[in-house]
């Protein structure tokens, strides 16, 4: 078994030696001119439609000159070479015009939560937001907002994971009595739907007002509604325990349900709701 190993690496690392010589043949051969018509491919308009530019207003912040002030600076791309999401827009900025551009971004199907920022005053996912193709229409990019920003489009997410965190979001419970498994109803299952979908993005959170001025202390929609969705679970044990956990006039209490959290949630979701249910079922129980 050794030596089959060591045959087969040793066969993928001639491989990959002979295709970066093969490849280097073909770039040494007529660099200039593959780079050239590269260029001219990915430059030109797309047959039969007319330019349409658009321009990306796009907070900056450098923490490497302290000294200098946030500003907006401006990139106009033609959205006829670009994919139809904010995010689209703005990897081909950075791709083709400014690599000092800072953003985070992952999966770019709206599930890992990565690209979360404020488009034209909204807190939404930038890979989940079609970019608005009016004429003479700016679009302006923001971080998160009233948190700390560690360059550009980037928001500090240390305390947002802090208070997640805390509120011990994992199943608490005894073995199973049959040794194999949690089971739990389907009516009791139905419960957490509406909860468990939530991906951590932080958009609801960075959306209420309650949590822009208490956050050292509130925990926010999103800590919230993952706090109730164990709550709600039929198979944990520690319900008493984590209700016990916000008897306090901040972690929860701060919350007026105004829902901006619900009308921001970029995958439908309701924390309002949610929360609401919790303070309802603290207020009520024994």
């Amino acid at each position: 078994m050794s030596f089959s190993l060591r045959a087969t690496s040793s066969t993928l690392a001639a491989r990959s030696l002979i295709r970066s010589q093969a490849l280097r043949s073909v770039s040494s051969s007529a660099p200039s001119k593959y780079a050239q018509a590269s260029k001219d491919q990915s430059s030109a308009p797309p047959a039969g439609k007319e330019p349409l530019m658009k321009t990306f207003k796009i907070y900056r912040w450098n923490p490497d000159e302290p000294s200098k002030k946030p500003f907006l600076q401006s990139y106009t791309i033609d959205l006829n070479q670009t994919g139809p999401m904010i995010l689209d827009a703005i990897i081909k900025i950075k791709n083709e015009m400014d690599p000092t551009l800072t953003f985070r971004r992952s999966c770019r199907e709206g599930i890992c939560g990565s690209c979360a920022m404020n488009i034209d005053g909204q807190n939404t996912l930038a890979c989940l937001c079609r970019i608005d193709r009016a004429a003479g229409k700016d679009t302006k990019l923001y971080p998160l907002p009233h948190m700390y920003i560690v360059k550009d489009l980037v928001p500090d997410m240390t305390q947002f994971y802090k208070q997640y965190k805390s509120i011990e979001p994992w199943l608490q419970a005894d073995p199973p009595a049959d040794g194999k498994e949690h089971r739990q109803s389907i009516e009791d299952r139905a419960k957490l739907d509406g909860m468990y979908e939530c991906i951590l993005c932080a958009c609801c959170s960075t959306s209420c007002p309650s949590y822009w001025w208490n956050q050292d202390r509130y925990l926010g929609p999103a800590t919230l509604m993952a706090a109730y969705r164990w709550m709600a679970d039929s198979r944990d044990m520690a319900g008493l325990a984590r209700k016990e956990k916000m008897q306090n006039d901040l972690s929860m209490y701060r919350c007026h349900t105004i829902f901006n959290c619900s009308r921001t949630c970029p995958k439908g979701l309701n924390p309002g709701k949610a929360i609401a249910q919790m303070k309802y079922e603290m207020a009520t129980e024994g």
